[in-house]
């Protein structure tokens, strides 16, 4: 498994993996207390954290078929969103392995009869895997030919 220790390394590794299955990539940077998401209680005009070091997080739009976009936050987690099915809290370190899974074919949608609903289940390493309740009507071509 790989390890992520900042947000720039995450976002290094995601341009290698987007010339590695040809997609193009679109990175935004926010740097700084006062532009992360997760941060709106700093206060206005304070760019860094208590311990003086600056909060970065990333927003990276993957080109091609699905549509993925990845959000890096600087509490070593992700916003990763499939085809608009959002995945949220997968582990920065787990990034890589649930892109993988998605390029290479081994993500699926496992539909229920009853109650009625459908399920993103894509395979990380290690034997595990990050399942995510998707409302039938959020089908688009792509998760529609990924059902089992």
């Amino acid at each position: 498994m790989d390890q992520f220790p900042t947000t720039e390394s995450a976002v290094t590794a995601l341009r290698t993996l987007a010339a590695e299955y040809g997609r193009e990539i679109e990175v935004s940077h926010d740097i700084g207390a006062d532009q992360t998401s997760r941060r709106s209680a700093a206060g206005v005009g304070i760019t860094v954290d208590p311990d003086g070091s600056l909060p970065h997080e990333a927003h990276v739009d993957l080109g091609g078929s699905p549509r993925v976009s990845v959000r890096l936050f600087p509490e070593d987690d992700a916003l990763i969103t499939v085809e608009g099915v959002e995945c949220p809290d997968v582990p920065r370190d787990d990034v890589l392995g649930f892109l993988r899974s998605l390029y290479d074919g081994l993500a699926h949608v496992k539909a229920r009869r009853f109650p009625p609903g459908y399920f993103l289940i894509v395979p990380l390493p290690g034997d595990r895997t990050h399942r995510e309740f998707m409302p039938m009507i959020t089908l688009t071509p792509w998760l529609s030919s990924r059902v089992r």
